[in-house]
């Protein structure tokens, strides 16, 4: 429950201790909370065990006495059969999310003594220690002395640590260098050291928090940006995709140079693989319609320095439908979009006119407007429903007021249009797949409205449905023609030739001059409290995209169609419809078609292979769209190759272990891997970025398989696990939460799982050859079937879910009816079989020797050998239609396979 976000903007968590929070000690009602003791730069946090009870926060500020009681002590609580304690007296606590609740902080006024027993009692001098040192700290009066002293205590703490070299993934990596950093996530930051070698990129961070070490593998870095943080040229920002909105790291240095120097070594890794792309590249791209307006605001977004990483800086995207009254949404119409050419503040006349008698009136330096288009504020306007606790961060445990939240797109709009101040844009998140930030779906008590309205979802506009159809038609309306014909006035306003000089006072785009890049030199104010509060002020304040245009935008070449679409994926050319109405997609799957494919199968040649990964593939996934193929390998990564580019477009790495099977989410925006390394992971394909991960197993973790929102989970520590997920969703970034509905022990490792197609009941293989079939719904075993030498062991259900076929290391394929667990065929081949697919009749199988098989299982004979790998097959992959397929093999190849009639 513990996250950074609970502490306060600007603050540092340091260190952690096992502790037991004792209430009322020596009484009758005496209580033991067993939990972990956090000691941060401002405050002491302890987080109990019991999710029940609250996290509870003292502010160090408000601590009126901190010791460890001596033994010699008459009232000494902790005499007797207590040590290692220390005793907190304060007068104000906090206490967090009470009974796991999300929910503005509950606040304590009083005096109240909490006493913390910890575990290891010799630490407990060097805890008060530190304590009263940061005490000291939070009680100067001046907000700039405060931040030098944590400044300096953070110093030390970091010099006298220094990275762990056996967190390297290889003895054979060769330190390039290391220096110190703080990864910067919203609002955020956790200190660490960062550590280049010649083939990884490491950050430490000091309190191993959220967990030891994060890697980033050179090989997979496809972008890297030097970012401003905080007005100061410290950042990096590496991504290891190429289109995505999410980094994989950002990091804040000290000073430029270590910057610099990491920016060049990661540069010069990656240089001979990629090529830098300028907005110019970008913008040629746009204008040809070889990137969807989406994708071109992305890619301007990220050259410009906006982050999703940093909410003073978040990526702007901009209010496009000006129409939230029709019921009917008609975007051939031009009245039904927002005129692209001004800014917010000057879409009302009205407005404007009063805006600009102001202006006229006001001393140097003057500004048009008195907030900015883009700010964590109205970040987390929009987000509060998916992103509570940012809110809750940013505004000291409390949420807005209710008739200021984001209640309706309508009553937004008009705001922005006639409030005195509200200018904002919108965010990318409005015209993306998932309309989350629209539901409150964590069912968040927002409060209610003056009216007595609860604060639930936010209230749609006629024209929408539902949140995904109003989501669809904000899309639609992005890549209309009217939008693509009008974009790049936007664009000069936001990252423009309009945005600085006379051109922005003759467009009406002037901002506070603290907004612009360059607006301040933090280096020449030597005043630390004066340079704290300007930094805050301009934190909260928002800040101008860097200005990557300086002469005016091309516009669009508009090719000859009615509208333009994108697919789910932004990724669609505008030149050509989505999906042509002769593709495969557009087949029906009938069973007629079906047997035809199984009846033809023996047809099946070899279209096109590619060597992809280092060591042996394991898993092989293909989304709807069949435009890409995800595979796993023995060689520790999931990579995404694009059957139309020909070209590996990412490759993830999430730890140094084997990776042993892969599978897509419906929806096709999720994949998820299983590793050796006992974890599970999830990756996001929309944001390229791992978004969650498993830790469900104590040994590798062999086979996955999902089901309508259930996941199950084969291992080596001899269990099959059920998994209930719930998606809830975080700041840009879906995640998951993992229900343990049943456990299924076995007596050894587990190789493989099936389900059946009622996903009612189970199979599964182990090491020792014993397949066992359970239902699932009450988790009991039906069968038990031992088989011979079963190392290696595939099984899988016929489509009519009434029998199993199995193989093994014992070169036999073995057919069992799951209701009576009789073994009605069994066919000895001539080499083990390493994977297969089959009808019921029909076995295509992939061999030892490489070879693709096809077996007559009646007639208990190979009908077919076909030439493929030249080390043994380990995976497959079978369309719906049967009518294409992919392998992988130990080749470190995959294989397209089609069926030419």
């Amino acid at each position: 429950r513990f996250s950074l976000l609970l502490l306060n903007l600007e603050e540092y968590y340091f260190e952690q201790h096992t502790a037991n929070h004792i209430i009322n000690k020596g009484h009758k009602d005496e209580r033991k909370f067993r939990g972990s003791l956090k000691i941060c730069s401002k405050s002491i946090i302890f987080e109990p065990d019991d999710n029940i009870q609250p996290i509870i926060k003292i502010p160090l500020r408000d601590c009126i006495s901190i010791k460890a009681p001596e033994d010699n002590e008459a009232n000494n609580p902790f005499t007797r059969d207590t040590s290692g304690g220390i005793s907190v007296l304060c007068s104000q606590v906090f206490l967090i999310k009470e009974r796991n609740v999300i929910a503005p902080y509950k606040t304590i006024r009083g005096r109240t003594e909490h006493l913390f027993q910890l575990d290891v009692a010799g630490k407990v001098g060097d805890v008060v220690q530190t304590l009263h040192q940061l005490y000291r700290a939070s009680c100067l009066d001046k907000m700039g002395d405060q931040a030098a002293m944590i400044t300096a205590i953070l110093q030390s703490r970091l010099a006298r640590t220094s990275f762990d070299k056996n967190r390297f993934q290889s003895i054979s990596e060769t330190l390039h260098m290391e220096c110190k950093a703080e990864m910067v996530t919203p609002l955020v930051t956790n200190p660490g050291h960062v550590c280049v070698t010649d083939a990884n990129l490491y950050f430490q961070p000091l309190n191993g928090y959220p967990k030891p070490v994060v890697q980033i593998t050179l090989q997979n870095v496809r972008r890297i940006y030097k970012r401003r943080h905080g007005l100061m040229p410290l950042g990096l920002e590496v991504f290891c995709t190429e289109n995505d909105l999410c980094s994989d790291i950002y990091l804040k240095f000290y000073n430029y140079q270590d910057r610099d120097e990491v920016y060049f070594l990661i540069a010069t890794y990656i240089e001979n693989h990629i090529a830098e792309h300028t907005a110019e590249s970008y913008m040629l791209q746009w204008q040809r319609g070889h990137i969807s307006n989406y994708q071109y605001l992305l890619h301007l977004n990220n050259l410009a320095d906006r982050s999703c990483n940093d909410l003073s800086q978040y990526p702007v995207f901009p209010w496009i439908i000006a129409d939230y009254s029709s019921s009917v949404l008609d975007l051939t119409k031009p009245e039904t979009f927002r005129d692209l050419s001004k800014p917010v503040g000057a879409l009302n006349k009205e407005r404007l006119d009063r805006l600009l008698t102001r202006y006229q009136e006001m001393p140097e330096p003057k500004f048009m407007y008195g907030s900015h288009y883009s700010s964590p504020g109205y970040v987390l306007f929009y987000l509060v429903r998916v992103a509570p606790e940012y809110m809750l961060c940013l505004q000291n445990g409390k949420f807005d007021h209710a008739d200021r939240m984001f209640n309706s797109i309508a009553e937004t709009w008009k705001n922005c249009l006639d409030g005195a101040t509200d200018f904002k844009e919108l965010i990318p998140e409005f015209y993306e797949n998932d309309p989350s930030f629209l539901v409150n779906s964590l069912k968040l008590d927002l409060g209610k409205r003056q009216g007595g309205k609860i604060v639930e979802d936010v209230e749609l506009p006629p024209w929408a449905s539902g949140p995904d159809d109003f989501l669809q038609k904000s899309q639609e309306a992005l890549e209309s023609q009217y939008v693509s014909e009008h974009l790049h006035e936007w664009i000069d306003i936001i990252f423009g030739y309009k945005q600085k000089g006379s051109e922005a006072v003759a467009a009406h785009n002037v901002f506070h001059p603290l907004t612009y890049e360059g607006g301040v030199d933090l280096n020449s104010i030597m005043d630390p409290n004066e340079k704290v509060a300007l930094l805050t002020q301009i934190l909260e304040f928002g800040q101008t995209p860097k200005q990557l245009f300086t002469t005016p935008h091309p516009q669009r070449i508009i090719p000859r169609l009615k509208s333009l679409s994108r697919t789910s994926s932004h990724s669609v050319s505008i030149t050509e419809s989505p999906v042509s109405p002769n593709e495969e997609s557009f087949e029906d799957l009938t069973e007629e078609s079906i047997t035809l494919a199984w009846n033809n199968i023996a047809k099946l040649k070899l279209d096109e292979q590619y060597k992809i990964h280092k060591e042996a593939i394991t898993g092989i996934a293909v989304p709807c769209s069949g435009s890409s193929v995800f595979t796993t390998s023995q060689d520790s990564t999931l990579k995404m190759f694009s059957k139309e580019s020909k070209t590996i477009q990412r490759s993830v790495s999430f730890s140094n272990m084997a990776l042993s099977s892969c599978l897509i989410l419906p929806g096709d925006t999720t994949v998820i891997s299983s590793s050796w390394d006992n974890h599970i992971y999830f990756y996001s394909v929309a944001f390229g970025r791992q978004q969650d991960i498993l830790m469900g197993h104590d040994d590798a973790v062999s086979k996955i398989r999902w089901c309508d929102g259930r996941l199950y989970s084969a291992s080596w520590d001899s269990t099959v696990k059920v998994w209930h997920c719930v998606p809830g969703v975080t700041l840009s970034n879906k995640k998951h939460h993992f229900e343990l509905l049943a456990e299924l022990e076995h007596d050894v490792s587990v190789n493989t799982i099936d389900l059946n197609a009622a996903n009612t009941i189970l199979a599964s293989g182990t090491k020792d050859g014993t397949i066992s079939v359970w239902d699932v719904t009450t988790a009991t075993v039906l069968h038990h079937y031992l088989n011979m030498l079963f190392f290696g062991l595939f099984a899988f259900f016929c489509t009519d879910s009434r029998h199993l076929l199995s193989t093994g290391e014992d070169s036999c394929f073995k057919v069992i009816d799951v209701q009576t667990g009789m073994l009605i065929s069994s066919v000895t081949t001539d080499e083990p079989q390493r994977c297969f697919k089959w009808d019921g009749n029909t076995i295509l199988s992939g061999a030892q020797s490489g070879e693709l098989l096809i077996w007559d299982l009646l007639g208990g004979k190979v009908t077919e050998r076909i030439k493929g790998h030249t080390g043994a097959v380990t995976s497959m992959w079978m369309n719906e239609q049967c009518n294409s397929v992919i392998t992988g093999g130990e080749d470190k190849q995959i294989m397209f396979w089609k069926l030419q009639y």
